[in-house]
């Protein structure tokens, strides 16, 4: 058997959680908005037509924040064609996905959801076919008061108090060439400090986000960056990246592996990001977002030339496997294992559209394997993240030298409360981790759960939602000061220790 070693030791701290790293994504695409989050003659839908079954899921899965209205969408929208009266809100030609917009769901709907769903909104403005003035605008609905012709005009739809929304996106994608409105990065990088400096003005409570690269892939990477915040670097908080694993044409070991290149890309955009703030002689450090990131099987997917106009299509809805669920969990490590970087993020999509919720028109909703390391992680990464240095053998990928364990840990100093998250890499082989806990003598295992299948390719559906799903793990044990556990192949893995004073769970 394989075996691995770590330390969990409250000295040694990475950073604290940030809640806003487990956040989703809705963007009007596929069957995401409408017969997914929206369905009005659906046997659940509450009075403003949003699916209640829908809904607690989304409560389960743990989302905290969740961005609107795209992705590729949000290029070509027009935000006032989504408020006032249902019965008079136009058709549009939706340039993105081929689609036609009823304008159904529009800002104020969908703040009502997150107030239901109890999740922060994430807005992102339109920079593709538009600009300043309108995003301005939008920014001056949501947020100012009242007395003024925009806010008014909310209140005057049914919404008195401000939507108080803090974090706004500064377009989407600009860098890449389907883009609506695509642009050059010093054209971007412009673009970006004006609307910023104008919505500060408005309010100057947000947090903005640049649109940073859209893959690793994309031949601007890293320059882009570079170009954009040399022009914005003091409008904004944060830099985007968008991170997708897309398990085409790769081995279910390359697959695995997919966390490598995540983590070598925030530390790519992180240097990044630094290096123009030292030339700058700044002492801001921006955030990164990564605010759409999932495994998705892109290469399936035609293109958006292949479609046909229609109102409601399926797009991307990706079955996932149990060895999908596993790369899900590596990338939840990496996104915490940068926890000083890394201060929000925004699991893509939340229904239907490469998501980890599905449902049928009219029918049932369920969990996807990639359900369950999200909702698990969202509950009980609590506190602050610890550097553990796992130690394991490895093995050679694409992405380079890779090692079968992938590991990270929190501590909740508050309640004593110890979180263990790791994967194994390994496609036929157990792997034995041992942890010292020699700065927590006398914690317990409060709980250890493996999610795992004798088929990596498992996945669940409407009849078969329990397939994959963690299990509790009895190959567990405290003894001499350690922890150890056994891993399964493919396996995702969570151990939670407290103290022994603590009874319950």
């Amino acid at each position: 058997m394989n075996t691995a070693t770590l330390v969990l030791d409250p000295a040694f701290r990475v950073a604290p959680v940030d809640p806003r790293v487990f956040g989703s994504f809705v963007e009007h695409m596929g069957r995401c908005v409408y017969t997914g989050l929206h369905e009005h003659d659906h046997p659940s839908a509450d009075e403003r037509g949003f699916r209640g079954d829908v809904l607690e899921l989304v409560r389960e899965l743990g989302a905290t924040m969740v961005r609107y209205p795209g992705g590729n969408f949000v290029s070509g929208y027009r935000w006032e064609d989504g408020i006032g009266p249902v019965d008079q809100r136009p058709r549009r030609l939706d340039l993105a996905w081929r689609a036609i917009e009823p304008n159904t769901v529009g800002v104020d709907e969908f703040m009502a959801w997150c107030r239901s769903a109890d999740v922060e909104p994430m807005m992102a403005v339109n920079l593709g076919t538009r600009g300043t003035k309108e995003a301005v605008e939008l920014l001056e609905y949501c947020n100012h008061p009242g007395g003024t012709a925009w806010s008014d005009l909310r209140r005057a739809n049914g919404s008195p108090d401000p939507h108080d929304v803090r974090v706004w996106c500064l377009g989407n994608e600009m860098d890449g060439p389907w883009q609506i409105g695509h642009k050059t990065a010093a054209e971007y990088g412009r673009l970006a400090a004006v609307t910023g400096h104008a919505m500060r003005r408005v309010d100057p409570r947000v947090e903005l986000v640049a649109c940073g690269s859209s893959g690793t892939s994309i031949p601007t990477f890293a320059s882009w960056e570079a170009t954009v915040l040399a022009e914005c670097y003091d409008q904004v908080d944060h830099v985007a990246l968008h991170h997708y694993a897309d398990p085409a044409g790769l081995s279910l070991g390359e697959h695995l592996a997919a966390g490598v290149e995540l983590d070598r890309a925030i530390g790519d955009i992180v240097a990044t990001a630094d290096h123009v703030g030292a030339r700058l002689k700044s002492r801001r450090r921006l955030g990164v977002a990564v605010d759409e990131w999932n495994v998705w099987y892109y290469s399936k997917f035609a293109g958006e030339e292949s479609l046909d106009w229609a109102e409601t299509k399926s797009l991307s809805e990706d079955d996932y496997t149990a060895a999908d669920a596993v790369v899900v969990g590596s990338l939840l490590i990496t996104l915490l294992r940068h926890a000083d970087r890394v201060r929000m993020a925004c699991l893509a999509q939340l229904v239907n559209v490469i998501a980890p919720i599905r449902t049928e028109p009219g029918g049932r909703a369920w969990r996807q394997t990639t359900f369950h390391p999200f909702a698990q992680t969202a509950a009980l990464a609590r506190g602050e993240v610890l550097r553990v240095e796992p130690r394991s053998p490895h093995y050679d990928t694409r992405f380079g030298d890779t090692p079968l364990l992938d590991a990270t840990a929190t501590y909740d100093e508050e309640s004593g409360a110890l979180t263990l998250l790791a994967v194994n890499r390994s496609t036929d082989e157990p792997l034995e981790l041992t942890a010292e806990l020699r700065a927590f003598p006398g914690h317990r295992v409060a709980t250890a759960t493996t999610l795992a299948s004798p088929d990596p390719g498992a996945t669940n559906t409407a009849d078969t939602e329990d397939r994959v799903v963690p299990r509790d793990n009895p190959q567990v044990t405290v003894a001499d000061g350690r922890v150890t556990v056994v891993l399964p192949p493919v396996s995702w893995n969570v151990v939670r220790l407290v103290p022994a004073s603590e009874q319950g769970g």
